[in-house]
Order: structure tokens, then C-alpha cells, then sequence
């Protein structure tokens, strides 16, 4: 695993929700940080994806709610470090470049840090997975103000605050709504670029247009939800 200078002093937990990645779990576990703990969440496999984990020092949460906010939300419920991250566990994105997004978070310079994908090579990231990362984007920006460009899943917070945001979409609207009710709190949200690699296996959402409109219309569901009131998390 890769070192850390933060592996000595900081907790951090990431979380990696995991449906049938076994060809790229390897790479995706030796990229996290030294010294952070990786929980696996198995939402399903059927590849043995949850004993390579296992195998590779993981610890595996099993989630059998289908949909990626169900995995996510069981890690996050998991999770026992004072930071949380995550991670897609298709060896699309390196866990290691999620140093700076916790640093920034542990010296207070933000509540969530986000990662802007930058793809690398083509084909990496279809023409409609990313018409509709824009359009949703552009949506983001009308409801909260926030200037963000992307809705990636590599991100970092604190565990407390985000377990207060009461979070209760289970499908792809999940990492949205998390930013929604991030801004409705306040919260100081960043964005940094990340190489966006091309991903082991098929995509379970965007490796279609038909998943592609399917997350879109989870997450302009999620969009339409009435702003929370300040100091409403954990109602």
C-alpha cells in the first residue's frame, strides 16, 4: 500500500461499494493509503469479490439492499474513522489521490471535497455518462449555488456531519444528495481534478444510456427535494 504523511495521525475509513469487482479489487486495495482501513461493501457479488477483499486486508461489509447508496450508506453506518472517504472500486479512480482531499478536510479548510474526473484516453468516459454528469451539474448549480463541474464518487468528509445529514436515497441519487444537503447546511464544498481512468469491467449505471437516464432521474428526484433549513440535519 502507498504511504501516507498523514497515515500517523489521521483516522480516515474508505469506503468502496463493490458489486463483482474481483478483476480490479487488487489494484483498487493496494492504492489505499497507509495506515486508512478500506471497507468493502459487498452489495451482491457473485464474482468472490468479498473473499479477495478479505484476502487483501479488507474488511467487508455485506449490504443486501441493492443500489450504489445502499452500499454506500452501510459503509458510511460502518465506518469508525473521523473521516470518511469514497471510492468506486472499479480501478477507474486511485483511492491514494484522496490525501489532499483529506487533508483540507482535517485542517478545517473544508466540510467536502470532491473530485473533478479528468478522463484519460478515450472511451474513458462515454458521451452520454458525461452529457448527463453536466446536465446534472447545471441542475446542482441552480438549486444551491454551488459552481461545481462534476458528481464523482471520490470524496471526503467528516463521518459525524454526514451521518447528521440523514441521507435516504439507496440508488444513484445518493452522491447527490449528499452535496444538496451538504450546501442546505452550509457546508464549504471544493472540487479538485482527478485522472479519471478507464474502468475494470462494465459499468453497472453509465455503461448504457438507459442506466445513464435512470441515475439522472434519481438524482432530479433528488434535486426537486425542498431545501432544508440550517441546523435541520439529523431531524
Amino acid at each position: 500500500m502507498t504511504t501516507s504523511p498523514l497515515s500517523s495521525s489521521t483516522d480516515v475509513d474508505v469506503v468502496l461499494p463493490c458489486l463483482n469487482e474481483a478483476e480490479a479489487l487488487p489494484w483498487v486495495l493496494g492504492r489505499i493509503p497507509a495506515g486508512w482501513r478500506a471497507l468493502v461493501v459487498d452489495n451482491g457479488s457473485t464474482d468472490g469479490s468479498a473473499d479477495i477483499a478479505r484476502a487483501l486486508g479488507a474488511t467487508v461489509v455485506r449490504e443486501a439492499r441493492r443500489g450504489f447508496g445502499a452500499a454506500c450508506h452501510a459503509g458510511l453506518t460502518a465506518a469508525s474513522a473521523d473521516i470518511v472517504c469514497f471510492c468506486d472500486c472499479d480501478a477507474s479512480l486511485d483511492p491514494g489521490l484522496l490525501v489532499p482531499f483529506v487533508r483540507e478536510v482535517a485542517d478545517g479548510r473544508a466540510d467536502l471535497v470532491l473530485g473533478r474526473r479528468r478522463p484519460q484516453g478515450r472511451g474513458t468516459w462515454p458521451a452520454h455518462a458525461r452529457a448527463g454528469n453536466l446536465a446534472l451539474a447545471r441542475m446542482l448549480r441552480r438549486r444551491t449555488g454551488l459552481r461545481l463541474h462534476d458528481l464523482g464518487p471520490l470524496r471526503a468528509a467528516r463521518r459525524e456531519p454526514l451521518l447528521a445529514l440523514s441521507l435516504d436515497d439507496r440508488r444513484s441519487g445518493y452522491p447527490l444528495q449528499m452535496v444538496v444537503r451538504a450546501a442546505d447546511a452550509g457546508w464549504r464544498v471544493t472540487e479538485h481534478d482527478v485522472a479519471y481512468l478507464p474502468r475494470t469491467g462494465r459499468s453497472k449505471v453509465t455503461g448504457t444510456w438507459r442506466g445513464t437516464w435512470q441515475a439522472v432521474r434519481d438524482m432530479s428526484r433528488v434535486l426537486n427535494e425542498p431545501p432544508r433549513a440550517r441546523g435541520a440535519e439529523g431531524d
